[in-house]
């Protein structure tokens, strides 16, 4: 039933009180024999979803064969059947005693319409309540036995409370509910029974059928007020709630449409006077804007879509400042703008010499950059890749090819990148999207043919979040970057104009295709020559300028730097010297503001007084010849640096210990060492079974720092023999190179640093693998003018220019 109607259902059945009345009895002679007007046996008619209270009418559509079986038979015999309402999972079809609720009323069929299908429409008027005591049987419809349940009208203070209670709730919800009209309230006024009156109310309220059953079944009259008040003071609280939240969301909605209207009224007055509101203004610059822009077609159509987007939308929508950046991005990039490049190739040289000493080959590749560029000016940006130690300029020569060239100059750092995006851009779906870092330094830079620099390029990590380096795939392939997509621009920007200059410490862990799209150029470490001139160019001006001094009061001679560098900084390039230098300046602008005066010449006492007492040791020169200990060179991400390997013969089994920290490949070559020795044991006079009753420990000192390659093979051989045979190795000899089993010394790599390493500790004579002699060219001239270069082929050569000659005699005697 629709609860709407339930006034009228209780108001037609008011019209039959008098026939209830009478069918009940309403006087005490009557009141005694009530109980024998009804049949002890009667027909029972389910009611699904809803109650049936006593002195109430209820119409519902009654289907089913059975059920409307039953209302023709109840018809035509007194038209009274028992109405009991289902429990909640009970189902129609097949149904048993526990799908009925214990209690039900017994009702009269007051008017029936039969409709289509089998269906009749009834409307049953509630008499009196009843007890269900035995099922007598189920077909064809449900038949039982019954006891009627009386309910006496008491009248009490109490009650009267109770039903002035009721009443007043009543009033409040009928005020509040949408489903119930006014004149059930009045209605309910006119009842004067209490019973009937809280069987109306009870009917009236937007209960569930558990409730309702609760009311149904009261003992008493007192109960059944009770447990009324409380779900009238229920469905109040309910209904003031959504009142409240009703009342809320019309006011917002009100106000919404005021402002709506408000706007609207404005467009329309400002369209009157000629004005345009702060949107339009806007939109009507980024117009302008746009079209004053040279832009590639497809870039227009795009942002012409965007601003046709803008203009329909509310600037309170949240789409509008995602729009707004993004017209500002296409606006702002330098979609055309380019700079003038330089293509006087000796000022551009002159440039280039004044920013950098040295640096040869980066120069000479620049140079013949502009040469072709001069003879033909469409030529793709080249992409370099300098590589070399920390401190050696590669960052800062960036900036002098943008200073010769005449270009704009921009760097990022990638070192520690893990996010694709960090390139690429983020979609514009996301929360706070930009473009990825590449096109951010275009707009920094603000030409399309800058010098760009992507600095630290072998420490990109990768992650979940993708691979930064097969980003950059595209962006350093000249055959593809002239259309260069960014995820959240979503139309191409050439960047085949750039010059792309990439920076790293080390090959190893860059990926072969990214490495393979550049040109590398090796920046190797500085000779202790270039280091002076750098100093006395560069350096100590630069310090002078940003301690507040002038560069004519700080006097360092050459031999002074020269101390600096070998005693305090140990390092390929001069980062450490130009902090040395800069402690130095520090402590004269310290003196200087104390009221002294200058020049101040810097003399060894002065430097020992500001830099503290020196930090490293010549240990090669101030040593001597030990037996087991050999000077080997190695190469490393700072540049060559020298290393000791030291072999002690110990009582034992045979084993082979190695320590120092060594990688798996140098393990190999203390292996491959320790059986070169054992084929030739007998040739160098030593006894065949050494390695039955001998443990081997080789040692390479500065456990701290990791040690790898195959270029100590040599070195660990000379170690071995020196202490197996008790002879002494030349402290004054350096040494690098592969062994093989069968004694060849193979070539290796890094030649140019080692030597230099070699050089910068003091030592004068280094033997390398004679296929190495060709990487002599890239050593400076002054360096070989100091130092003897002794060529080998096999290990036998190796001993006899590394082991103390009178010794060495006596052993091959």
């Amino acid at each position: 039933m629709e609860w709407s109607n339930a006034w009228f259902i209780l108001e037609e059945g008011l019209m039959e009180e008098e026939e209830s009345a009478n069918f009940l009895g309403n006087s005490p002679s009557s009141e005694e024999n009530k109980e024998n007007e009804f049949p002890e046996e009667i027909s029972i008619l389910p009611l699904k979803d809803n109650v049936l209270f006593p002195e109430i009418a209820l119409p519902w559509v009654v289907t089913g064969e059975p059920w409307v079986r039953l209302i023709n038979d109840a018809v035509l015999d007194k038209k009274i059947l028992g109405v009991v309402s289902l429990r909640g999972e009970a189902k129609g079809e097949k149904l048993s005693p526990e799908d009925f609720y214990d209690v039900g009323v017994i009702g009269k069929i007051s008017r029936l319409i039969k409709l289509p299908d089998n269906a009749v429409q009834v409307l049953i008027l509630g008499l009196v309540k009843f007890r269900i005591k035995e099922w007598i049987r189920w077909e064809p419809y449900p038949v039982a036995k019954i006891e009627v349940i009386k309910e006496e009208e008491v009248h009490s203070d109490e009650i009267e409370a109770l039903i002035r209670n009721v009443v007043s709730l009543f009033q409040q919800v009928v005020e509040l509910a949408p489903y119930l009209p006014r004149e059930a309230f009045v209605t309910a006024l006119n009842i004067k029974r209490p019973s009937r009156l809280a069987n109306f109310i009870a009917s009236n309220l937007n209960l569930d059928v558990e409730s309702k059953m609760e009311l149904l079944a009261a003992p008493d009259l007192s109960t059944k007020l009770t447990r009324l008040s409380f779900y009238l003071t229920r469905e109040l609280e309910i209904l003031q709630i959504g009142s409240r939240i009703q009342s809320q969301v019309q006011q917002e909605m009100a106000k919404t449409q005021r402002e709506y209207f408000l706007r609207e009224q404005l467009k329309a007055i400002q369209q009157e006077l000629g004005e345009l509101d702060e949107k339009s203004l806007e939109i009507k610059e980024l117009r302008e804007k746009l079209e004053s822009l040279d832009l590639p077609p497809e870039v227009r159509k795009e942002a012409e879509k965007e601003i046709e987007r803008l203009s329909r939308l509310s600037p309170n929508s949240f789409e509008y400042p995602i729009i707004r950046n993004y017209l500002d991005w296409i606006i702002e990039l330098p979609w055309n703008v380019s700079t003038e490049d330089n293509l006087d190739i000796d000022l551009a040289k002159k440039i280039l010499d004044e920013d950098h000493y040295d640096l040869e080959k980066v120069k000479e590749r620049i140079l013949e950059y502009l040469a072709v560029y001069k003879l033909k000016r469409d030529i793709k940006g080249p992409i370099l890749c300098f590589v070399g130690p920390p401190g050696v300029g590669k960052t800062s020569l960036g900036k002098s090819i943008a200073r010769a060239l005449g270009r704009n100059f921009v760097r990022i750092s990638l070192g520690g990148i893990r996010d694709e995006a960090e390139i690429r851009g983020h979609r514009r779906t996301y929360v706070g999207a930009l473009p990825g870092r590449i096109i951010q330094g275009i707009r920094k830079a603000g030409t399309n043919n800058p010098v760009f620099m992507l600095d630290e390029v072998d420490k990109i990590g990768m992650d979940f979040r993708g691979d930064p380096a097969s980003a950059l795939l595209e962006v350093l392939d000249p055959e593809q970057n002239y259309a260069f997509v960014d995820h959240y621009l979503g139309v191409p920007f050439d960047l085949s104009r750039v010059m792309f200059i990439a920076t790293a410490n080390v090959l190893d862990t860059i990926p072969p295709p990214l490495l393979d799209r550049m040109e590398v150029i090796f920046l190797s470490g500085y000779t202790d020559l270039e280091k002076i001139a750098i100093a006395q160019r560069y350096l100590i001006p630069k310090q002078c300028e940003e301690n507040g001094l002038q560069p004519q009061d700080v006097i360092i001679e050459a031999d002074i730097i020269q101390k600096i560098i070998r005693e305090y900084t140990r390092e390929a390039g001069v980062r450490n010297l130009e902090r040395s230098i800069a402690t130095i300046c520090r402590k004269i602008a310290k003196e200087v503001a104390q009221g002294a005066q200058g020049p101040f010449v810097v003399d060894e006492e002065k430097l020992r007084e500001f830099l503290g007492p020196r930090r490293f040791l010549d240990e090669v020169m101030e040593g001597k010849d030990e037996i087991g200990v050999a000077t080997g060179l190695a190469w490393t991400e700072s540049g060559g640096e020298i290393l000791f390997v030291e072999t002690v013969v110990l009582p034992g089994k045979g084993n082979l210990l190695l320590t120092g920290n060594m990688g798996e490949i140098m393990q190999e070559s203390a292996k491959i060492a320790l059986s070169c020795v054992r084929a030739r044991a007998q040739e160098w006079n030593i006894p065949p079974d050494f390695y039955e009753k001998n443990d081997i420990h080789v040692h390479v000192p500065a456990g701290a720092i990791p040690k790898d390659g195959p270029s100590a093979g040599i070195t660990m051989v000379v170690s071995m023999i020196s202490a197996l045979a008790r002879v002494p190795v030349r402290h004054d000899v350096a040494m690098t190179g592969e062994i093989t089993l069968t004694g060849k010394v193979l070539p290796v790599g890094g030649i140019k640093e080692k030597v230099l390493a070699a050089y910068r500790a003091g030592i004068r004579e280094v033997i390398l693998p004679r296929e190495n002699e060709k990487d002599l060219q890239e050593v400076p001239e002054e360096v070989k003018k100091t130092m003897n270069f002794l060529l080998v082929e096999n290990v036998n050569q190796v001993l006899d220019l590394a082991l103390v000659k009178e010794e060495l005699v006596e052993i091959q005697n």
